[in-house]
C-alpha cells in the first residue's frame, strides 16, 4: 500500500490556516491541518469578535470551534502536533512533526505571532507572578485587584475591556500620544467609568516581594516619575500588549524571511518556493484582522488548487475520489462529540494494553463533571476500564495515588499501578489532547523518545512531585502538562498532578500563582511558562 500523499498540509489552525482548509477541502483536495496548540489559534483568546462581516457578536473561541467544524464538514483532517522539521526541496515536501512524517504536494504556513516581551526591568522575574501576556488565561487571577494594560493598540485597548469583568480598576499605560486602533474601540476604552488611560507615558521597572507590589512610571512629555503601590500588601497585575513576533524561526532556512522575521510572499500568497505559501500574521500586511487572515486563507487555497492539480498531472499521481464531500458536524451535549469519540476509538485500536481510569470524587458539582466527562470517554472502547468511588470509600486507592484533593482522576496501568499521573481538573479544553496522550502513553506503545532523553529521565534516583497549576482556557499549559507526563510514565519515581487553579484556589493562593502554566516541584520550587521534555528535565 503506498504512503498517502497528501494534497495540502496547513501548518497552523488559526483563522487563516483554517479558511486555507475550508477553501481547499471544497475543492475536493485531501487536506491535514497540524496544530500544536488548539484549533482557532489567537482568536480563541478573544472575548468578543464584534468587527467581521456578517457576524453581530461572538466570542473568539465559538469563532475557532465554528471554523473547524466547518473545515470537518469538507473532510480536512486534523493533527495535534508540533511541527519540528521539512523539506521543501523536492515536488512532494516532507514535513516532520513530534510523532512522524507526513508527505504532501502543497504546503500553507499559517503559524501566526505570538505576543512581544517589552524588556522593562523585573519583566522577566515578575512573569507568573503579575506579569501576563494572556487576559483570557490570567484575568480572572486578578479578581478585585488593579491591573495596568501596557499598549496603544488593538489588542491592548480590547483587553483592558475584556479585564474590566475582574478587575477593580484598569490603568493602560501607552507610550503613545492617543491609540494606534481604531476610534470605535479607543472610544469605548476611553469612555469605560472602569479604566483610566495615561498615554505619553511608559513603564519603569516592576518590583515586589513573591508577587509584584510595586511598579514605576515615566511620563515622557513631563518627565514626571511616578509609583504604584499594592494596597494593603494585596498584588496587581501588568499585562503586556505591544505587539506580536512573527513565529517563523523553525522556516527561515527553508523559505524567504524578512528583516522583521516575516515570511514574504507574492500576489498568490506563494513563497519563494514552488508549492510552498504563506498566510496571516505570519507574512507582513498592513491590517492584522481576522478579515485578513480569513481572506489570505481562501487566496492561497485557489492558488493551491491549480497548482496541486497541474503537479499531480505532471507526476502522474493519481488520487482517489472522495466519497463524502460534506460531513455534517452535529452539536452534542455529551463531553465528547461524535468526531471527537471516532478519532479516540481510533486511538484506542492502537492500545497495546488495558488501562483503568479511576475517578475519586466527593459531593460537588464538579466531581459530577468530572465523572461524566470520564465516563464518555471510557465509553469509546473496552481497553478504558472506568471506576467511580467516593471521598473515604476506598482509602486503598486514595493511598495508592497519594490523593490530595476532590475530585481527582488517577490513571492505571493494565496491573492496576498507578502511572504517576492525576488530573485535578475536567480532562477537556486544551487539556484533552494532554490526557488523551496519558492514556496513550500509559497502554503503549507510547511516544517515543530518544536513547538520551530516556537516559536523562531514568537516571533520576529521588522522589520528586510536580504539580501544574492549569486554566483550561491557557493554549500554552499543554506542552507543559505533556512533557512532565511523559517522563512520569518513563519513571516511577515521579509523579504528576494537573490541578485546574480556578477549581482549587487554595492550591492557587499557597503557590501565589497569578500566570499559567505554574509547575510547583516538590511543593518548594515553581516555574512558570511553556515549557518542553528537556526543559522540564532541566528544572527537576
Amino acid at each position: 500500500m503506498n504512503e498517502k500523499i497528501y494534497d495540502l498540509i496547513v501548518i497552523g489552525g488559526g483563522p487563516a490556516g483554517l479558511t486555507a482548509g475550508i477553501y481547499a477541502g471544497r475543492a475536493m483536495l485531501d487536506v491535514l491541518v497540524i496544530e500544536k496548540d488548539r484549533a482557532g489559534g489567537q482568536i480563541t483568546l478573544t472575548s468578543e469578535v464584534v468587527n467581521y462581516p456578517g457576524i453581530i457578536q461572538t466570542s473568539g473561541e465559538k469563532f475557532g470551534e465554528e471554523l473547524k467544524k466547518q473545515a470537518l464538514g469538507f473532510g480536512v483532517e486534523f493533527l495535534n502536533d508540533e511541527v519540528v522539521e521539512m523539506n521543501f526541496e523536492n515536488d512532494i515536501k516532507i514535513i516532520k512533526t513530534k510523532q512522524r512524517e507526513y508527505k504532501t504536494i502543497s504546503v500553507v504556513i499559517a503559524t501566526g505571532a505570538s505576543p512581544r516581551k517589552l524588556g522593562f526591568v523585573g519583566e522577566k522575574e515578575y512573569t507568573g507572578r503579575g506579569v501576563a501576556y494572556c487576559a483570557t488565561c490570567d484575568g480572572e487571577f486578578f479578581t478585585d485587584l488593579d491591573v495596568f494594560v501596557i499598549g496603544a493598540g488593538f489588542a491592548a485597548a480590547e483587553e483592558a475591556i475584556f479585564l474590566t469583568k475582574y478587575a477593580r480598576k484598569v490603568t493602560v499605560i501607552a507610550r503613545e500620544p492617543e491609540f494606534t486602533c481604531a476610534k470605535s474601540i479607543a472610544d469605548k476604552v476611553l469612555n469605560n467609568p472602569k479604566i483610566e488611560v495615561k498615554f505619553n507615558t511608559e513603564i519603569l521597572e516592576a518590583t515586589g516581594d513573591g508577587q509584584l507590589k510595586k511598579a514605576t512610571f515615566k511620563n515622557n512629555v513631563t518627565n514626571e516619575i511616578f509609583k504604584y503601590e499594592s494596597e494593603s500588601g494585596k498584588p496587581f497585575g501588568i499585562f503586556v500588549f505591544i505587539g506580536y513576533e512573527p513565529q517563523s524561526k523553525i522556516f527561515k532556512d527553508h523559505v524567504e524571511v524578512d528583516n522583521y522575521g516575516y515570511i514574504k510572499t507574492n500576489e498568490d500568497l506563494r513563497t519563494n518556493v514552488s508549492g510552498v505559501y504563506a498566510v496571516g500574521d505570519i507574512r507582513p500586511k498592513k491590517l492584522k484582522q481576522v478579515v485578513t487572515a480569513v481572506s489570505d486563507g481562501a487566496d492561497a487555497a485557489m492558488s493551491v488548487e491549480k497548482y496541486v492539480i497541474e503537479l499531480r498531472e505532471k507526476l502522474g499521481i493519481k488520487k482517489e475520489e472522495k466519497k463524502e464531500q460534506f460531513k455534517v458536524v452535529k452539536e452534542n451535549m455529551e463531553f465528547l462529540d461524535s468526531n471527537l469519540k471516532e478519532q479516540l476509538a481510533e486511538i484506542a485500536k492502537k492500545f497495546e494494553n488495558e488501562i483503568e481510569l479511576v475517578v475519586l470524587k466527593d459531593s460537588s458539582e464538579k466531581s459530577i463533571e468530572v465523572e461524566n466527562a470520564v465516563k464518555d470517554i471510557s465509553s469509546v472502547s473496552e481497553k478504558i476500564k472506568f471506576t467511580s468511588y467516593e471521598q473515604g470509600e476506598n482509602l486503598d486507592i486514595e493511598k495508592l495515588v497519594n490523593i490530595e484533593r476532590f475530585p481527582t482522576i488517577a490513571i492505571l496501568d493494565k496491573d492496576g499501578n498507578f502511572s504517576g499521573i492525576k488530573y485535578s481538573t475536567v480532562p477537556g479544553g486544551h487539556e484533552l489532547n494532554s490526557f488523551i496522550l496519558a492514556m496513550y502513553n500509559v497502554a503503549g506503545p507510547g511516544q517515543k523518545l530518544s536513547d538520551e532523553t530516556l537516559e536523562k529521565i531514568r537516571v533520576i534516583n529521588r522522589p520528586i512531585n510536580i504539580k501544574i497549576g492549569i486554566s483550561l482556557s491557557c493554549n500554552n499549559c499543554p506542552e507543559t502538562v505533556q512533557s512532565a507526563q511523559r517522563i512520569a510514565i518513563e519513571n516511577k519515581n515521579i509523579q504528576v498532578e494537573i490541578v485546574d487553579i480556578m477549581t482549587f484556589k487554595d492550591f492557587k493562593e499557597k503557590h501565589e500563582i497569578m500566570s499559567v502554566p505554574a509547575m510547583v516541584v516538590n511543593d518548594k520550587g515553581i516555574f512558570f511558562g511553556r515549557k518542553n521534555i528537556d526543559e522540564v528535565l532541566h528544572f527537576i
